[in-house]
């Protein structure tokens, strides 16, 4: 029962969160403030640049203040980062599990050469210390389309994992009385894949997919506080976290705001995870 409560607690927190970052326009059109807006009325230049007012400059005028140092609105940031976070882990969710299906799927059901050589990328690419990678790749790369980018190296070293949960369960189900009647009956071997095997694997499919979200969300995070993910302009939570670091003392609010938004965001995620796995 407390599982349960828990995960709908986190359901809920991830569908205001969908909603937030969908209505970013709406909102930011209706407070009237734009992400990459400079207000140097805001701060206070006898200070250093901490935001005029109590609360990191929390007012009518900026709901939840504005940012130390550039006096952008803090509230348009997040709604703006949330989006970007949410579109590069879901993009990155839906390759790592498209990929890793298909050639788990392959690799379970026909074994032999392909099971190795599909084995053999697998280990390979779950050896690498992938957060080195990714910094090193992510580094180099073009600025322009960096979120594309983002996407294609979260979702090649992420689509091992689910390759490897489905390489099992194909190959456990490679010899089960259906499949064995669909290829007696000479079903091909696409059929038998995609019609047979896929649709009962779709639970744990499922299940490896939604606790990967909250990981990639995070991983984007790190990256863009490192400096070699989303730059700016573009807003980003982990950007937000990176500034604020040299704030956090006298101006703690700002550097809480996307810390907890990142922290509640992750942990929701893995509430909803864990209550699928718990009903498997």
């Amino acid at each position: 029962m407390r599982l349960r409560g828990a995960a709908l607690a986190g359901a809920v927190v991830i569908g205001l969160l969908v909603l937030m970052a969908a209505g970013a326009p709406v909102i930011t059109a209706v407070t009237g403030q734009s992400p990459t807006a400079f207000h140097p009325e805001a701060i206070d230049p006898a200070l250093g640049g901490l935001p005029r007012g109590g609360w990191g400059g929390i007012g009518a005028g900026h709901l939840l203040g504005v940012e130390p140092g550039s006096g952008r609105d803090v509230l348009a940031r997040v709604v703006w980062g949330a989006q970007v976070s949410l579109l590069i882990s879901l993009a990155a969710t839906i390759v790592s599990t498209a990929v890793g299906t298909a050639l788990g799927l392959v690799a379970g059901y026909l074994g032999g050469w392909a099971d190795m050589a599909v084995g053999r990328l697998m280990d390979l690419l779950m050896s690498f210390p992938s957060l080195i990678f990714m910094i090193a790749i992510m580094s180099v790369a073009p600025d322009g389309d960096r979120e594309l980018i983002l996407v294609g190296v979260l979702g090649l070293f992420g689509w091992p994992y689910i390759g490897r949960i489905v390489r099992g369960q194909a190959m456990a189900m490679a010899g089960r009385e259906f499949v064995e009647a669909a290829r007696v009956l000479g079903a091909p071997r696409g059929a038998i894949l995609f019609r047979e095997i896929l649709p009962n694997l779709t639970g744990p499919v499922l299940v490896v997919a939604t606790l990967s979200i909250p990981g990639y969300i995070a991983t984007e995070a790190g990256l863009s506080f490192l400096g070699v993910g989303v730059r700016p302009p573009t807003p980003s939570w982990g950007q937000m976290i990176a500034s604020a670091v040299q704030w956090y003392a006298a101006d703690p609010v700002y550097f809480l705001i996307p810390g907890v938004l990142l922290l509640v965001t992750v942990l929701s995620f893995h509430l909803v995870g864990d209550a699928l796995q718990g009903e498997r």
